[in-house]
């Protein structure tokens, strides 16, 4: 091992040792699943906001972020974060507050109390798989740092120690480190990158051919056309002003109402004003954030017009790890290591804690094991944690096969995609049991769902694009029904199984606890 790469194991090395220690101490006095799941709901507003936003800046964002802004050499992407902030106000006014009333460790004990015991288990089950799918995406990206990073920890997997033995406090206290060094990694990243572009921002505009309000803001209309046809342009086209307002509403409002790994991160805080004070700011902290790793991705592209490098990867969403591993400094080129780990350990610790909470209260204590003590709900749930670390690998194995046979997939619409089928499905049902009080119930929710399902594949091509692997088609589209982007799938989801779920009739009129 040379010395340059001795300075950068260093860092690494000291990072994790911080990083596990920290969540040996927290797991110190972790006793049943209430310290496991919730902390104890004795979080600061001020961590949970930054836990918020390092599951939100996964290593898909550390390097998918980047990968559309080098691929698409525009600001689009932003509009996306519009959204993001009005659905967190909604979710902070209806989903937070019957959380706390219900007292739930996990939030789909809500839907048993609502609707009954087979909706919880369709939507924990729902979440499950889902939430396995898209962090194991997650964990590929990941593994794009220790595939290219000479294996300087090759075959560490800090994050599922500390989850394993520490629970949400240690995710949450490892979160609040790992969001400061990624931020600031960007930011030393951002001015290097401008730094070391001959000619500064002249360059930058020069290479770009100016800045104009289209590379900001995008309607997706075709001027050319009239009526529907011209309307459905607008879903046929990623980013656009009318995704950022709807879509990636109900987006944030299913990825952040009804996700158990980032809902459980709120339920951590004191009460409810403090839990909502942490997911609103944590909105306004999107836009810089999104604004940052955009503006890396389009200097990278500035940076190998002027620096052509004939080993550039093909895959937009490597060029940001081949810029810090080949052109950065000594020291610093372990740093944005370390920060890409920290994003990476900051999401996928959660998704292991949500997991295995849900699991175990869901599955483990109701079927498993009824009469289970509190050392035995944290003994599964421990172990919960590393049977899904272990399942979130196999899916990353896969994902990579899959970006090695199609070398120019982005990695963003890949894990929102993931979301985009199922989440609706689940955003519906729960829009159901807090908007009405006799509407929905298990048969009919379950309807609801699969129908939600089957709308989103439709609409978004899947079953042409299965077919399309093995070379066939199973039915011709439409003219008139447009293929729709990822950030619509959420949208139509809920909305078709919102009003297929209110069809049907509760048998009781349900109210909160504490309601007469």
């Amino acid at each position: 091992m040379d010395g340059r790469l001795a300075i950068d194991t260093g860092v690494l090395v000291l990072y994790f040792v911080i990083i596990i220690s920290i969540g040996l101490y927290m797991g110190r006095k972790e006793e049943n699943l209430a310290d496991f799941a919730l902390g104890g709901r004795r979080i600061p507003w001020w961590a949970v906001l930054a836990s918020i936003i390092a599951a939100e800046t996964s290593a898909g964002t550390f390097f998918g972020t980047p990968g559309e802004g080098f691929a698409l050499r525009n600001y689009t992407y932003l509009q996306l974060a519009i959204g993001t902030i009005l659905a967190r106000i909604l979710v902070s006014y209806i989903f937070i507050k019957p959380y706390y009333d219900y007292k739930v460790y996990s939030i789909y004990e809500y839907l048993t109390a609502r609707f009954g015991v087979p909706t919880k288990n369709a939507a924990s089950a729902v979440f499950m798989i889902t939430r396995l799918l898209a962090s194991g995406a997650r964990l590929y990206v990941a593994a794009i740092a220790l595939a290219l990073a000479y294996e300087m920890i090759s075959g560490s997997r800090p994050g599922q120690i500390y989850t394993t033995l520490g629970g949400i406090k240690a995710v949450i206290w490892t979160d609040f480190i790992q969001a400061s060094i990624m931020i600031g990694s960007a930011l030393v990243a951002l001015g290097l990158l401008y730094s070391a572009i001959p000619g500064g921002w002249n360059e930058i505009v020069a290479r770009h051919g100016g800045f104009g309000i289209s590379d900001f803001l995008s309607t997706g209309l075709d001027p050319g056309k009239n009526g529907w046809e011209k309307w459905k342009g607008m879903f046929e086209v990623e980013y656009t002003i009318f995704a950022g307002l709807i879509g990636s509403t109900f987006i944030t409002m299913a990825t952040h109402g009804t996700d158990q790994d980032m809902v459980q991160r709120m339920l951590t805080a004191p009460d409810i004003r403090r839990s909502r004070r942490s997911l609103m700011l944590s909105g306004l902290a999107d836009i810089p954030i999104v604004l940052t790793f955009l503006s890396i991705g389009l200097l990278l592209w500035t940076y190998y017009q002027a620096h052509p490098d004939p080993t550039l990867p093909k895959t937009p969403n490597e060029t940001f790890c081949h810029f810090i591993l080949y052109e950065m400094p000594v020291g610093l080129r372990g740093l944005l290591i370390a920060g890409i780990f920290a994003t990476a350990m900051g999401s996928l610790s959660t998704a292991l804690n949500a997991l295995a909470t849900s699991f175990t209260r869901d599955w483990y204590e109701p079927y498993v094991n009824r009469n289970a003590t509190s050392e035995e709900s944290l003994r599964a749930v421990r172990w919960a944690t590393v049977w899904f670390a272990i399942l979130m690998i196999v899916v990353a194995s896969t994902t990579s096969y899959l970006v090695i046979v199609h070398p120019n997939v982005r990695i963003i619409p890949i894990v929102l995609g993931i979301f985009g089928y199922t989440y609706g499905s689940l955003l519906g049902v729960f829009l159901c049991g807090m908007f009405t009080k006799r509407r929905g119930n298990n048969a009919g929710n379950i309807i609801a769902m699969i129908a939600g399902f089957i709308v989103v594949a439709i609409l978004s091509g899947l079953p042409n694009n299965i077919a399309g692997l093995f070379g066939t088609t199973v039915y011709s589209q439409p003219s008139w029904l447009p293929v729709m982007e990822f950030p619509w799938w959420i949208c139509f989801g809920t909305i078709v199984t919102f009003c297929t779920a209110v069809l049907f009739k509760t048998r009781r009129e349900h109210y909160p606890p504490g309601v007469a």
